[in-house]
């Protein structure tokens, strides 16, 4: 009897724990259903519920919508402007190519179906996708990956647009330049950005960081990267690194950003690409499917988000410095005003 009554008390401080979970559950979760899970997890982990499952979130499945399988809400040509097309969608693949593209067969339902149902059945404006890579040679390992998250993003229905970085100057005073003037006017039209950004030298390219030198906080009462989403990947020559990323995380929350959760990270970028003549395409592995994953987080995440834009800009502090110079400059207008 002596040897069971250590396990007679851990079944009462277990009953005692379900005990106050239902005092905070709505509706109140059965004892029998909350023992089995124990005991399922017991039985597989037998030193301990190591992940705390126990406490998991129960997630309703969400189920393939077949009608959205294999469609594409890409802007057509025909309703496409010709000059931001042919500047600023190089990624954009012939009609011919396109029935064969790996991303034509992606299964994207869930994301097409909030894009249709929440914007383009509204009459809203697409969301609007400004996308940074960060080398400019001539095969480009981050601007092939740029071009691969773009075409994910332009079938999600995103208007997309490609920033290229050749042509602007190394930071200086030169506000007036037309490559400084093209980004940042691109960075106040867009609802969210998507940084690639090869590393180097464990960490993230000059030729990237120029361009987000460039971008101020704020120009006048104009935000230009406040509120905005943000998407992040990295390309490596070598073993996979997440030096980058991580910078690219602190600068987005530095410019007021909401960097989403999921990252990419590309090992060996040499490696993972087509030959040029056959399109230099990001070839099938875990790596492409997590950049899959990230743009569809994206697109979800400034769905939700950009209705609400002026209210994440919303701040106290700020309140009370306009309210205090409001009070001082009333103050010091002439008594007889």
């Amino acid at each position: 009897m002596s040897r069971l009554l250590p396990v007679f008390m851990y079944l009462q401080r277990i009953y005692r724990f379900i005990q106050i979970i239902n005092t905070c559950s709505t509706p109140p979760i059965p004892a029998q259903r909350c023992f089995s899970q124990f005991f399922r997890t017991m039985s597989a982990a037998p030193n301990g519920d190591l992940n705390n499952t126990l406490a998991e979130r129960v997630r309703g499945e969400i189920a393939v919508d077949p009608a959205y399988q294999g469609l594409s809400l890409a802007i057509p040509a025909s309703e496409d402007d010709v000059d931001i097309r042919r500047k600023y969608r190089p990624f954009i693949v012939e009609a011919a190519e396109a029935k064969e593209d790996w991303i034509a067969e992606l299964e994207l339902s869930t994301a097409l179906k909030m894009v249709d149902a929440q914007i383009l059945k509204r009459g809203e404006d697409r969301l609007r996708v400004m996308v940074l890579h960060g080398s400019m040679r001539q095969r480009s390992y981050s601007r092939l990956l740029a071009y691969e998250a773009s075409r994910i993003l332009f079938r999600l229905g995103c208007d997309v647009r490609m920033y290229d970085p050749a042509g602007l100057p190394v930071k200086d005073d030169d506000h007036s330049h037309p490559k400084v003037q093209e980004l940042r006017e691109l960075s106040k039209w867009s609802d969210g950005h998507v940084w690639i950004s090869p590393e180097q030298h464990g960490n993230l390219t000059a030729v990237f960081k120029n361009q987000i030198d460039w971008i101020p906080l704020s120009t006048g009462s104009v935000r230009p990267t406040q509120g905005r989403t943000l998407a992040i990947a990295q390309v490596n020559g070598g073993s996979q690194s997440f030096n980058t990323v991580n910078s690219l995380r602190i600068l987005g929350r530095w410019m007021r950003m909401f960097t989403i959760p999921n990252q990419s990270s590309i090992p060996m970028a040499y490696k993972q690409f087509t030959e040029e003549a056959t399109g230099s395409r990001l070839m099938p592995s875990g790596n492409r499917d997590r950049l899959v994953d990230c743009m569809e987080e994206f697109v979800k995440y400034t769905i939700v988000m950009r209705p609400h834009f002026d209210l994440f800009g919303d701040r106290y502090s700020e309140r009370e410095e306009k309210r205090i110079k409001e009070e001082k400059a009333l103050a010091e207008l002439p008594a007889d005003m």
